[in-house]
């Protein structure tokens, strides 16, 4: 079975939603308000028939257009105009409908079944569109009540004021969701340029080095072999340091933003083949590190290793044995092969805490940052690359004459 590797995607996910899905209740229920209000006072309708007919009218549409009102994408503009008729013609039908207070100051029809026709408006589209919307719901008030009244202008502006914040709040919330949507997605291509960059570093980059060596020392055809893998070696190096992944590009829609989510696909590269063969994609039970480290132990690798089992997540513990293989390449590429090495497995309660240190000649001051900007990124990617994709650190202390030692540090997560 192949192994896996968490590679993180863009989700699409709107922070919006949950204003849509209040703006349905809210409908539904100013629906049935209104329809109570209207039966509690059925009585003094000079021609209640005609309330009776609005809100037949008004109820089958409430209920049919459901679904137009879940979400952005399915609120057309057809579907506003005709929600901001029915709210104004209820407006205007309530002196036909022959009831005094409709005329005098108290709620008209629809009553405030009229707000969340507004709201829609300026949820869709912004506070631009709720300012247009509750302007004409305002002149349709005036007319109804034939002139402009203190409480008139009082219910307008309370209409107008707030559809136009709540317009405006819904803009800012989408431009933050889409500037936190392309910072994901910039953050998601940046991991998976580094995972990739890891693995052509543990594989292709130290092949051609390999052969870059080996052809110069045969000689002949083998070195113009030789020149032409190192040729590709930088070239490649080049590629890895600036960059593998395509700018990626934010949703625009309006109504989509997105989130990054991990998840999990078959991968073999990068790993010692007892863990690229053998692991289970749908096995999360902790996993014992030693057998992953033991592999290693050789005449000159002297492995050391607690006496019960070092239980950790099958990632982290993936992860952490490349990082080790990674460390021990070092040391055979940059120590010799006459170097040993000693690799330490300690179990703490708290954090799993692995050794790996050599008797080679050290390295000197400033290496490690000339060589990451030469594009030789084995201990910024391989190592700690590694450790900090599973919330751990990598520490390396080196002193010329003395050795190298590297100090994996992995927390336990409760």
């Amino acid at each position: 079975m192949g192994s896996t590797v968490k590679r993180e995607r863009v989700v699409r996910m709107s922070v919006e939603q949950p204003l849509w899905r209040a703006l349905t209740g809210y409908r539904l229920l100013t629906m049935v308000y209104a329809i109570g209000l209207f039966a509690s006072a059925y009585e003094v309708y000079e021609r209640p028939w005609v309330a009776v007919a609005y809100f037949a009218v008004m109820g089958a549409w409430t209920v049919a257009t459901l679904p137009q009102v879940s979400g952005a994408r399915r609120c057309t503009k057809r579907f506003l105009t005709a929600d901001l008729t029915i709210a104004v013609a209820g407006i205007l039908l309530s002196p036909v409908a022959g009831h005094e207070r409709a005329v005098t100051g108290g709620s008209t029809l629809p009553s405030i079944w009229t707000a969340g026709a507004v709201l829609a408006w300026a949820l869709k589209g912004g506070w631009r569109w709720a300012a247009s919307a509750s302007l004409l719901v305002g002149a349709a008030n005036v007319i109804q009540r034939g002139g402009l009244s203190r409480s008139t202008l009082h219910n307008v502006l309370l209409v107008c004021i707030a559809s136009i914040a709540i317009g405006y709040v819904v803009e800012v919330a989408r431009a933050s969701e889409r500037t936190l949507a392309r910072a994901l997605e910039i953050e998601a291509a940046t991991r998976e340029r580094e995972r990739l960059a890891r693995d052509i570093h543990d594989n292709v980059l130290q092949v051609l080095a390999m052969v870059q060596r080996r052809g110069n020392a045969l000689g002949g055809e083998a070195a113009e072999i030789g020149r032409m893998a190192g040729e590709q070696e930088v070239a490649l190096r080049t590629l890895v340091a600036g960059g593998l992944m395509p700018t990626s590009r934010a949703s625009e829609d309006a109504a989509q933003g997105a989130v990054v989510r991990a998840v999990d696909e078959p991968d073999r590269a990068g790993y010692p083949a007892d863990m690229a063969d053998t692991d289970d994609p749908a096995d999360t039970a902790p996993r014992d590190l030693r057998p992953l480290l033991a592999g290693h132990a050789s005449a000159r690798v002297t492995f050391s290793e607690p006496g019960a089992p070092v239980l950790m997540r099958p990632d982290a513990a993936r992860e952490l044995a490349a990082a080790v293989s990674a460390a021990l390449d070092n040391v055979r590429r940059h120590a010799g092969e006459g170097a040993h090495a000693w690799i330490l497995v300690e179990d703490e309660p708290d954090a799993v805490i692995v050794t790996v240190r050599d008797d080679g000649p050290g390295i000197p001051e400033g290496r490690l940052a000339q060589a990451e900007g030469e594009g030789r990124l084995g201990v910024a990617l391989s190592i700690r690359g590694r450790l900090r994709d599973i919330g751990g650190t990598a520490e390396l202390v080196s002193v010329p004459g003395q050795g190298t030692e590297v100090e994996l540090h992995v927390p336990k997560k409760k």
